[in-house]
């Protein structure tokens, strides 16, 4: 006997379709819907049926509990769409309001640092796509949605197709990383582990890709065979490639293109942890007569 599938509610239904009809990544999908589910448990009753001060009142028990800026602005931004958009209620959401998320530096390996962890990956999938995500600055999202037929060996580029904010963008490729794309691409056909113009990385089963997941729990292990005492994760091995290239003297506005940034502003913060370039700065002491 086949177990009886959940109903959704008209009202979820009409939410996922106002959704659908912007093209919301499904990511933002889930976590607004994950937002107004955890409203409507607090509520004890349909969503619908709040008002401005249960919606306040809302904000101010998630900040009693402790939830974290980034995750209370999330939450916030999940219930705005679903006031303003599938209600048609925008003022059930005046008295919500966004919190300031500080700002933190982030954490960067030094080179030889990133050659350890890379060396310490658990096996030559994980390995290449540890070397491809600091040598080009990818996002763990874009590693794993790259395909055999986005390596363009004759202009050196990875094509990325779809990356954050739905927009296509080159990256860099350099020949040691071809050299060893190379070296994977024959050992994987070698194993039957990838398909003819498959994903570059595929999962368990080649049909697949490899998770980001996946991925994020190969860099754990790579950190603690390698002893980085340091927090790491796939996203700091694309702060490095930034800040290295930075130490390298690369013009901001070029790792600003490189890394997909919409505002320079963003790629600046790099200048924060390039200790290359902090110590090239001449200090005003130095200046000062000692005479």
């Amino acid at each position: 006997m086949n177990a009886p599938h959940p109903t959704v509610s008209p009202l979820r239904q009409r939410m996922l379709e106002d959704m659908r009809m912007r093209r919301l990544a499904p990511k933002t999908q889930t976590a607004y819907i994950r937002a107004v589910r955890r409203f409507a448990a607090y509520l004890g009753r349909p969503p619908d049926t709040a008002t401005v001060e249960e919606l306040r009142n809302f904000q101010l028990h998630l900040v009693d509990q402790g939830t974290s800026p980034t995750t209370l602005n999330a939450t916030i931004t999940g219930l705005k769409f679903f006031c303003e958009i599938t209600l048609d209620r925008a003022e059930l959401t005046t008295k919500m309001q966004p919190v300031h998320v500080p700002r933190t530096l982030p954490v960067v390996l030094s080179r030889e640092e990133v050659a350890r962890l890379i060396a310490a990956a658990p096996n030559l999938k994980h390995q290449t796509a540890l070397s491809l995500a600091y040598g080009t600055g990818l996002r763990a999202s874009e590693v794993v949605s790259l395909k055999v037929g986005d390596i363009d060996s004759q202009r050196m580029t990875l094509r990325v197709e779809q990356g954050k904010g739905s927009k296509d963008r080159y990256a860099m490729l350099s020949p040691v990383l071809l050299e060893r794309l190379r070296v994977w691409w024959r050992v994987a056909h070698a194993q039957g582990k990838m398909l003819d113009g498959g994903w570059l990385f595929p999962g368990m089963n080649p049909v697949d890709p490899l998770t980001t997941r996946q991925l994020n729990r190969a860099i754990h292990m790579a950190a603690e065979s390698a002893h980085i005492d340091k927090r790491v994760s796939m996203h700091t091995l694309r702060h490095s490639f930034a800040t290295h290239l930075l130490e390298q003297k690369v013009d901001i506005r070029v790792i600003q293109v490189l890394l997909g940034h919409k505002k320079l502003e963003t790629t600046a913060m790099y200048a924060q942890v390039a200790t290359d370039v902090l110590r090239e700065v001449v200090s005003p002491l130095e200046q000062l007569s000692t005479a």
